[in-house]
């Protein structure tokens, strides 16, 4: 596996415990009005599902989950954890005591903790949820794993360290805990039906891929210690790499990428902790089957926005709901299951709820979660690479390779 590139980061610790790099990444505050306002994705909650199907069970017995983090986009309380009948949700905790006691009170929770470090100490947890802030992801993940503790975790697996990712997935390995990255776009409607089109053969080999995650903020969305302020692109990739990865099992090789200077300050390079130029890079990627891919996240361009994808294989092609050219589907259902009674599908495309649902069966059936640790990190792990590559004018680089049994 380890095919290893320089290192094209820098690690979580030194970005949480240096002094205030960046020009305005310190007078960003913890919380914001903004808050209040429904996050670009969130709105969207349509969803497919199967006519005639009644949801079923597949064990009685119940997971003890703690869930860390409710800042800005409130993820901790998002998912509906807290709804499915698997599920008691027995502590949480933010490092804000406001936000952790709204935690509790969404999640009717009476045990709360300060941070995720002294949550994970709670022997009577099974698994946590970890949706604190991009930076500390591998870090608290690594940690809950080294205490015994199933993880779930918000988007990205790693925050701009391949370093971080080889460190995340030994842990992973090492203690044989189950690790799912709670990537929204792996069901959304579209991708769904193309997995399971794909499954069936209906694409055949995917030769092309197109992913898009466009965000346009004009100024940045409050974030913990600023860490969103001129955050490069292509370090938030897994939803737009998605519309790859999840539809196939693949993962991308080299990549040459291209980003374009920002009109908006926070991209001026003296302007941010990484000294990034780029308000959006596009990336064209080789994958493991040989086709190709072209990637691209955006945070300063006005329009549409949101998260879309569209593949096409040997046999036929498709983008949103609209399938052309495939035969082999007859018998497929591309709608989705249903989900426990008291839960709902939630918002980015109707996900949060089937990938709540998908890490509660994956840990009641012990079997691997669909984004699994080599899916995490080779959507992940490509993207930081293509940064590179962008600050490189564009230089075809490898990509490390992650690979799950």
């Amino acid at each position: 596996m380890k095919k290893q590139t320089e290192n094209t980061g820098f690690s979580r610790r030194s970005f949480l415990f240096s002094a205030t790099a960046g020009i305005g990444a310190a007078s960003i505050p913890f919380s914001s009005t903004a808050e209040d306002k429904i996050m670009q994705g969130f709105d969207q909650t349509d969803t497919t599902i199967q006519e005639g199907v009644v949801w079923k069970p597949v064990s009685d017995r119940k997971i003890r989950l703690g869930i860390a983090g409710y800042g800005v986009c409130k993820f901790g309380g998002s998912f509906g954890f807290q709804n499915h009948p698997n599920i008691d949700v027995v502590a949480v905790s933010d490092l804000i005591p406001d936000r952790c006691a709204e935690l509790a009170k969404v999640c009717q929770c009476e045990k709360t903790y300060p941070s995720l470090e002294e949550l994970i100490k709670d022997d009577n947890i099974d698994a946590v949820f970890i949706a604190t802030d991009a930076p500390a992801h591998a870090w608290h993940c690594i940690q809950a794993l080294r205490h015994g503790k199933h993880v779930g975790c918000a988007v990205p697996a790693v925050f701009g360290s391949l370093e971080d990712a080889e460190q995340l997935y030994e842990t992973v390995k090492a203690t044989g805990l189950k690790y799912m990255m709670f990537e929204t776009s792996a069901f959304h409607n579209e991708s769904y039906a193309m997995r399971e089109i794909y499954k069936a053969g209906g694409f055949g080999k995917l030769l092309y891929a197109e992913g898009e995650y466009y965000h346009y903020s004009p100024v940045p969305i409050p974030s913990f210690r600023g860490w969103r302020v001129g955050l490069p692109p292509q370090w938030y990739p897994t939803h737009s790499n998605a519309y790859h990865t999840t539809i196939s099992g693949g993962s991308f090789t080299e990549v040459s990428c291209m980003g374009t200077a920002s009109t908006l300050d926070e991209f001026i390079p003296a302007n941010n902790r990484y000294q990034n130029p780029f308000g959006t890079e596009i990336a064209l990627f080789r994958t493991s089957e040989g086709g190709m891919a072209r990637m691209g996240v955006s945070w300063d361009t006005p329009g549409y926005g949101g998260e879309k994808g569209r593949v096409r294989g040997e046999k036929g092609s498709m983008q949103g709901m609209d399938y052309k050219g495939i035969a082999e589907i007859s018998g497929v259902d591309l709608n989705k299951p249903p989900l426990p009674p008291a839960m709902s599908a939630g918002g980015h495309g109707g996900s949060h709820g089937y990938l709540a649902n998908e890490f509660v069966e994956a840990l009641l059936e012990n079997r691997t979660p669909l984004v699994n640790i080599a899916w995490a990190l080779n959507m992940t792990v490509s993207g930081i690479v293509a940064h590179t590559s962008a600050l490189k004018d564009g230089e075809l680089l490898k990509i490390p390779q992650y690979t799950w049994a």
